[in-house]
């Protein structure tokens, strides 16, 4: 997989993301084959860069399975708009839809355990939160299966990821977007936000679902283990396990998601941001099941390393850290006779150096005349 500026795109190259709007409609959905018309479309609607799978058109890798079905996602999408719009509206929330879309996405998890979290999607800078609210459910009802939660404390946990940034109704989008440093003003509102989200969840009324422990996911959500979160301060073991887990994949999401005020991370570096808080932000037993199942270098990725350059072959769950590469130049920018299959479990921790991407991928295949994405339609 490859990140590739919107201007170093060509006809034929796949994408590995899918772009949203607001209501859940698809730009484009993962595996889409490129086109100038689509490439004019996306740099129309402001789009800066894309993940694909290979820089060769005619050298398509295959996709790996997301955690959840497309279907799935924009449908989920389509509800949290409709609950946002109706509340905006002062009509009563619906709670049937959004049940079903926290069923079909644990149904999805049970489906396929073992895939791991992918390429995050990309979204409109005025759309994100609906999406965004879709990926931290997927990725929080990931993480409760994982902790072999109930079914009923599943759905529990996936419907208050669902709405846990649903106070941010009340703060101006000019606030949410704002490309700038916020003043102080502006951050004291944004911190209200979980607050409002608590008083708006328990008035739920007319359902079975437990109303507190979803109302307090979104009060909870940005409270540390340390209390230096907000809005209570609260302190570990006054934070719900709901909580923890969707504090994690909200930030996770928010980290891997381009947004006016920052780039998006790639999973390793969301990785290493995330693990310096462990203890202190994140409980650490649940942070390090979370990226256990997260897909730190996705297959396809290119590394350089002590040894040389490598394409990732294989990532395995338990072991996101230490993918199995094919090594196929050496630091000296020359190929190998023959490339080799190296286990990174074999060396040191800091044995992988950096990823190659963008134009540094684009440079390195024209210093050598090679496409590393051939050793993998090899296989």
């Amino acid at each position: 997989m490859i990140r590739l500026p919107i201007t170093r795109l060509r006809d034929g190259m796949v994408t590995a993301q899918s772009i949203y709007n607001s209501e859940g409609a698809s730009y484009l959905t993962r595996g889409t084959k490129l086109n100038q018309q689509y490439i004019d479309r996306l740099r129309k609607i402001g789009i800066s860069s894309v993940t694909i799978t290979s820089l060769d058109p005619d050298m398509p890798l295959p996709l790996p399975e997301d955690i959840i079905q497309e279907d799935t996602r924009v449908t989920a999408i389509h509800q949290v708009y409709d609950t946002y719009a109706r509340i905006q509206q002062a009509k009563d929330m619906e709670i049937p839809p959004l049940l079903s879309a926290s069923e079909s996405i644990i149904a999805d998890l049970i489906q396929k355990p073992d895939n791991l979290v992918q390429m995050t999607d990309i979204r409109l800078y005025d759309d994100y939160t609906f999406a965004h609210s879709v990926n931290v459910a997927a990725l929080s009802a990931m993480l409760g299966l994982l902790c072999h939660f109930t079914k009923s404390d599943l759905i529990t946990l996936t419907m208050g990821a669902l709405l846990h940034d649903i106070g941010k109704l009340k703060v101006n989008l000019k606030i949410l977007n704002k490309p700038g440093a916020l003043t102080d003003e502006e951050f004291k509102t944004i911190h209200l936000h979980p607050e409002w989200g608590w008083q708006r969840l328990r008035e739920l009324t007319g359902t079975d679902l437990d109303v507190s422990a979803i109302a307090n996911i979104a009060y909870q959500h940005h409270e540390h283990l340390d209390g230096s979160g907000y809005p209570r301060h609260l302190t570990d073991d006054s934070i719900s396990d709901f909580s923890k887990i969707v504090a994690i994949a909200d930030v996770y999401d928010a980290l891997t998601t381009q947004r006016p005020y920052k780039k998006a991370y790639p999973p390793h570096i969301a990785y290493k941001i995330m693990t310096k808080c462990s203890g202190k932000q994140f409980d650490p037993p649940l942070l390090k099941l979370f990226f256990d199942h997260v897909a730190l270098y996705p297959i396809g990725t290119v590394l350089k390393t002590a040894m040389g350059y490598g394409i990732v072959k294989d990532v395995h769950i338990g072991m996101t850290r230490y993918p199995r590469l094919i090594l196929f130049a050496d630091n000296s920018n020359q190929l190998l006779p023959t490339p080799i299959t190296i286990e990174t479990t074999d060396h040191d921790s800091d044995f992988i150096t950096s990823v190659v991407d963008g134009n540094d991928f684009g440079a390195l295949c024209f210093r050598l005349k090679f496409n590393p994405a051939s050793l993998l339609m090899q296989e």
